[in-house]
This record gives C-alpha cells, sequence and structure tokens, in this order.
C-alpha cells in the first residue's frame, strides 16, 4: 500500500463491523515517549463522542477508506489526549529542526506508511512534506475530488524530509518532559549550524531548543551566536541552566558575555556557578573587553622546560579545555615567568625523551595584559600564529589568545 498523506486521512470516514459509517478520523495520535515513529491511534469522532482506535482495530483498504474490526459499541472512549502528540495540531503548520538540511522549516504535511499489526493496520510517520505538494493538497481539499487531486498533487515535485532527520520544537516545557522532546539529532551537529538554526526560531522556541540541548553542546552553540542574541537567550533561562552552560563555555567567551548582561543577571548566574570556573571569569572580568587580556583564555598547557616530549603528550590527552588551545605548549619557570613556546607538530615529531627545550620556537611572541586588541591581531598576523601568550608586567604566563578569538575580534568590527 502506498503512503497515505495525514491531511487525506483527516476527515475520513470510518465504518464499523458493519460497514455503517460511523465517524470521521478528527485526530492522528503519537507518544513519542514510546515510540518516536509509530502512531498510537486514531481519534475518531462520532454522534457519541470521540473515541480512541488502536492499530489493531483498524483496517484500510486498497482505497484507502478506513474500516474498525468492532462494532461502534465497542470502540474505547477517547478520555484524555495529555499524554499525546497530535499530528494536525502539533505538527502541521508548525516550524520543525531539519537536522539533515541544517535549517528550519513549516511542515506543510506527513506522510504515513501503513504496516500490518496486531491483526489491523499500524501507521508510521515517514517524512514531512514541506513543498508545494502538501500545501496545495490541503488548500484545494474539498473543492477537487479526492482522486483528482491527488492526480494533480503528484504532478508536483515532492519536498520532503525523511522523519529520521527531524526534530520537534516543543515550547511547554511540561509536555517537552511528558513527551521526551529533546533534540538529540540537533546535538550532533556542528555548533556553527546549531547556532544558524537557532538564529532562525522564535524567542520561546529558542530558549526551548537551549533547555534540553546539552550544556556542552549549548555552550559550543551559544558562543557562535551574535552577541545581542546571545544575551536574549541567556537572560530566557532560569540562573541556574543558564550558569550550567556558561560553566562549559570558553572562559574569556563567558566573560564577554557576562559583561554585557545586567549586574543582576551576571551576579546571579556568577552566583550559581562553581568555585573555580567562576574565579576565573571574575578575574577575566577584571580586565578591559578591549584588552588583550579580555581577550585571553585561562584554558592553555604549560609545562617546564625540562618536560620530555611523551609526558607533555600526556599532558595533551589530558587536557580539558578547547581543541583551539592545544596548538602550543608553553613552557614556563619556577617562578611562572614565560620562557619558550613549542607548537605541537614539534612535539609530535620529537623523540619521547627530548626535552621541551630543544623543541622551542623561535623568536618567543607574547603580548601583554593590557595591550590593545590591535596589538593581538597585528602579532598574530604577522607570525602566524594559532595560539598567542599573554602576560604581565613580570612577564608571567596569564592566558592565551587563540585565532578563533582574533576572527571573532575582526568580525565584530567589520
Amino acid at each position: 500500500m502506498s503512503t497515505l498523506a495525514l491531511s487525506r486521512l483527516l476527515g475520513t470516514r470510518v465504518a464499523d463491523a458493519s460497514g455503517a459509517v460511523m465517524g470521521k478520523v478528527r485526530e492522528v495520535a503519537l507518544r513519542p515517549q514510546e515510540d518516536a515513529s509509530r502512531i498510537s491511534g486514531l481519534v475518531i469522532h462520532t454522534s457519541g463522542g470521540d473515541r480512541f482506535l488502536v492499530p489493531s482495530m483498524i483496517q484500510i483498504g486498497p482505497d484507502q477508506q478506513l474500516r474498525s474490526s468492532l462494532p461502534l459499541a465497542e470502540w474505547p472512549e477517547s478520555v484524555t489526549l495529555e499524554d499525546f502528540f497530535l499530528l494536525e495540531r502539533d505538527l502541521l503548520d508548525q516550524q520543525i529542526i531539519d537536522v539533515n538540511g541544517r535549517k528550519v522549516v513549516r511542515v506543510n504535511d506527513v506522510d504515513l506508511s501503513p504496516e500490518a499489526l496486531n491483526g489491523g493496520t499500524g501507521l508510521k510517520i515517514s517524512e514531512v512534506d514541506v513543498g508545494l505538494r502538501g500545501a496545495v493538497r490541503r488548500l484545494l481539499k474539498g473543492v477537487l475530488p479526492s482522486d483528482a487531486l491527488e492526480i494533480l498533487v503528484q504532478k508536483l515535485r515532492p519536498k520532503v524530509i525523511p522523519w529520521e532527520f527531524v526534530d520537534l520544537i516543543e515550547t511547554d516545557p511540561a509536555r517537552r518532559v511528558k513527551l521526551r522532546i529533546g533534540h538529540e539529532r540537533l546535538s550532533q551537529l556542528h555548533p556553527a549550524d546549531i547556532a544558524d538554526i537557532v538564529e532562525d526560531l522564535a524567542p520561546a522556541e529558542r530558549e526551548a531548543v537551549f533547555e534540553t540541548l546539552d550544556e556542552e553542546v549549548a555552550a559550543e552553540a551559544l558562543e557562535e551566536i551574535a552577541p545581542k542574541l546571545q544575551i536574549s537567550i541567556v537572560e530566557s533561562l532560569d540562573s541556574d541552566r543558564a550558569a550550567d552552560i556558561v560553566e562549559e563555555m570558553d572562559p574569556d567567551a563567558a566573560a564577554d558575555l557576562l559583561e554585557q548582561l545586567p549586574r543582576d543577571t551576571s551576579d546571579e548566574i556568577l552566583g550559581e556557578m562553581e568555585p573555580e570556573e567562576r574565579q576565573e571569569v571574575e578575574e577575566l572580568l577584571e580586565h578591559g573587553e578591549k584588552t588583550a587580556a579580555g581577550r585571553m583564555t585561562t584554558e592553555y598547557l604549560a609545562a617546564r622546560p625540562e618536560t620530555p616530549a611523551n609526558q607533555a603528550i600526556d599532558m595533551l590527552r589530558g587536557f580539558e579545555g578547547g581543541v583551539e588551545s592545544v596548538a602550543t605548549i608553553y613552557l614556563t619557570d619556577a617562578d611562572g615567568k614565560l620562557v619558550g613556546s613549542v607548537p605541537l607538530q614539534r612535539i609530535v615529531l620529537a623523540s619521547p625523551n627530548t626535552p621541551l627545550s630543544e623543541l622551542t620556537a623561535k623568536p618567543l611572541v607574547f603580548v601583554h595584559e593590557h595591550a590593545k586588541q590591535s596589538k593581538v591581531a597585528e602579532l598574530m598576523d604577522k607570525y602566524n600564529l594559532y595560539t598567542l601568550a599573554v602576560v604581565d608586567q613580570q612577564q608571567r604566563l596569564r592566558g592565551i589568545i587563540t585565532a578563533d578569538d582574533v576572527i571573532t575580534l575582526l568580525r565584530e568590527q567589520s
């Protein structure tokens, strides 16, 4: 049997075991917390009230006519639909996330695939229609005979998204929890793609996405979003949830964000953060935003000059900071003074027992913490650096600036 369009199924007459028409399809119900694609049942409107037919009670003929294997008296009443996701109410005309196309689209129709199930006919969502075909089918329903309408729409090029590439957007927190609607598929995308998708959503939908994303994924995506929108998203979240996300951000990005927030909001989020992460961010907040220290991150790798290459590799493996911070290991003496820098590729190619002091790059390039950010861009461009060390007046290492920080800087200035 071919797929059945939701728009065609809705309003279809339903006969009982005797063949007499007893009602029409009012809704199609799904329990995503049990099965994300298989339809749980059909809500049938009858003269005696709504009834709920599960797949084992339903037969769909070749002409797509519906018939129940039971008499009307045995059709279960539709008591409550609170635990169901209803396809017409909750999906048609709603925005969804197409994780394969990395964009937000609006649903015009839903294609359902019939399957034999428990002696009846089950239905599974196969794809959603986001193109002209679904829109025309719904627009002309009741205007043209159903068969003529199907002939017409089949001539239109389909624009569909397989159901497995769809992430639903549910703005009601209680329903999200009850129906277990999350964003596991969205979480697999690159943070920049997630940011692009989020920017296309309405404020309530953005909040819904950030409420369900893993904190680390949410943090990476938030760093890719324009500053004004960052502020809007963070202000929409509870302070404890916002703190969980900000803790996972690079310290410099977190400091930049908190500096833009109202003081009360910033203090509230800082108060919810873990002590170690809070201290890192508070130290960065003390510096001017347009200085080297204001752009630096305190997540970096530093070692003593005598450290052997194999031990440095172990340090790399245990590093929990961002990947962009591991391009260079910095060398410091007993007082924390910067004395050298070693590119990652030299460490990888060196013999295991080679001390890092023999692998240093020349010249040793660094910037003072109070230097203007234009100096940072100049040095990184001149020496083609992936990272740049930031030091205080005694040349003690305070942090590093990464290439992506400079890209962000240049983007802000453009």
